[in-house]
């Protein structure tokens, strides 16, 4: 195996033993599912965080990506896009990250994106988990309300249940780390 597949197996594993809980549970979409994928316990792990940065900066050049700046929609994104943004650095590659508030705060410049966005940047939107593709969408409208451009959407869990194919039909590409079936979970 060569040492992104070591990496892509071991973030496997990681994600079956840390974040995926069997049961009866209710999404935020709505939805009801027999598993729920916390990747926060993994992406929040140091070795996540290691693994995701790696093969996430991987996918980024393989797309063809060269992005200013990766983020999204606070909480799930903040660290994929940290560990994305730290795997570059260790690489001598520019690539910082933001974050994009559920809400402008109503105080100081009242912002809704946070961190090292500016207008004018090509960014990649990140996501822990695609369900829908309701929070990288609400990330990629506030990004382009910011005058970003949006070169595509990076996930590290796609549950496989229409969001993939909602961002791709709006028009945005995306890239996924492992998909539920890859977690033996469909």
């Amino acid at each position: 195996m060569s040492p992104s597949g070591d990496l892509q197996q071991r973030l496997r594993e990681l994600l079956r033993e840390r974040s995926v809980a069997h049961g009866d549970f209710t999404l935020a979409s709505g939805r009801r599912s027999s598993f729920y994928i916390d990747a926060r316990r993994t992406t929040m792990s140091g070795e996540g965080l290691a693994l995701i940065g790696a093969l996430g900066l991987e996918r980024l050049t393989a797309r063809g990506w060269a992005p200013a700046l990766v983020g999204g929609l606070t909480l799930g994104a903040d660290p994929v896009a940290y560990a994305i943004a730290a795997a570059a650095y260790a690489q001598g590659r520019p690539l910082d990250a933001f974050t994009v508030r559920k809400q402008p705060k109503a105080h100081g410049t009242a912002q809704r994106i946070e961190g090292c966005f500016m207008s004018g940047a090509t960014v990649v939107v990140v996501e822990d988990v695609i369900t829908t593709g309701q929070s990288a969408a609400e990330a990629i409208t506030a990004v382009a309300a910011a005058g970003g451009r949006v070169l595509g959407v990076l996930a590290v869990v796609d549950r496989e249940e229409g969001g993939r194919a909602a961002l791709e039909q709006a028009g945005h590409a995306v890239e996924v780390l492992v998909t539920a079936a890859d977690l033996g979970l469909r």
